[in-house]
Formats: structure tokens, sequence, C-alpha cells
């Protein structure tokens, strides 16, 4: 039996090298985290996350980002932007941007439940300003609950780089769950 000829790639066949990257990471079970959600504070859950007695969420590893500040009303992330966060035309793919600011405004109503209370995002609208790419550095979000209700709370996010530059902003609806 005749073995198949394996065509070239485009990209091979036009002289790209293509270079292989790698990049490996570990999480925790997201389960106990999810556990402690449905027990704790919006406020005793995030100092449980921050000291370390909680683990990470898995998304935090997953693209690289990491909380610096919760407090009541506001959550702040850091991400320095990556060549694996890249859209096929060489920048950060907006999900990322996205992803970040989603975070950002669900954590900030988070943080204002009480024990047994959750939230879960109804919409999130971005506005995506200016290209990110490896080369913009340290970028931080900051996102701030702007209203809680009963069934309701409204958050908004930004995501600014050196200079206080604006890449990005959202707004995000979330609905709130309570016991």
């Amino acid at each position: 039996m005749q073995q198949p000829v394996q065509q070239p790639s485009p990209a091979e066949s036009s002289g790209i090298r293509l270079d292989a990257r790698q990049r490996s990471y570990d999480w925790a079970d997201p389960a106990v985290t999810a556990a402690a959600a449905r027990e704790l504070s919006g406020a005793e859950f995030f100092d449980a996350i921050t000291s370390g007695e909680l683990p990470m969420p898995p998304i935090g590893a997953t693209l690289d980002f990491s909380p610096v500040s919760v407090q009541p009303g506001r959550a702040i992330f850091e991400i320095r932007p990556s060549e694996f966060h890249y859209n096929p035309i060489g920048t950060v793919h907006g999900g990322v941007a996205a992803t970040l600011c989603d975070s950002a405004c669900g954590c900030a109503v988070h943080s204002m439940l009480p024990a047994g209370a959750y939230y879960t995002s109804l919409d999130l609208t971005v506005k995506f300003l200016r290209p990110v790419t490896a080369a913009t550095g340290l970028l931080v979000c900051e996102g701030t609950m702007l209203h809680l209700g009963s069934r309701t709370a409204l958050a908004q996010a930004t995501l600014t780089g050196g200079g206080g530059k604006l890449y990005a902003q959202a707004t995000s609806s979330c609905l709130i769950v309570r016991p």
C-alpha cells in the first residue's frame, strides 16, 4: 500500500520558519474555590484567595494575569501581554482584554456580596481603544461597582497601560443570586 505524500503547509512552502513555542502551567481544583464562594462573604472570599488560604481560579493561570487588590466595590488585576495572547494578526486577542474586564467587574460586585450570595455576568460591553502587543508592557485592569441592587448590579472596568493610556473600557451587568 502506498503511503500518502504529506504536502507542506503554506507557511513551509513560502519559506517561513515555524518556530515552536511552549508554555505550561498548573492550577488547583476549581471546585475548592467555588465551594468557598458559596459559604463566605465576598470580602472574606477574596481575603482567603489573596492570603493563599484558597487557590487562585484557573483562568488567572490560563491567561497569566493576577489580582493586585480586591477591596469592597473595587478589584484590580495586572497582566503583562505575551505572544501566547496573540490573535492571527499579531496583536493580543480582544478576548483577553474582555476576560480581564469581565473579571474585574465581577470581582468588584462579588466583593460586596454577603455570605451565600453570588453573581453571574448578564452582559459585557467592551470598547477596544488601541491595539495591545507584547511590547505594550504591563497593563492594569480596574473594576468598580457602580450599583448594587437586590437582583442586579452594574460595574465598569478600565484597562490602562503606562502613562495612564486607556486600552479598553467595559461595562457589565451582573445577576445577583441570593440565598
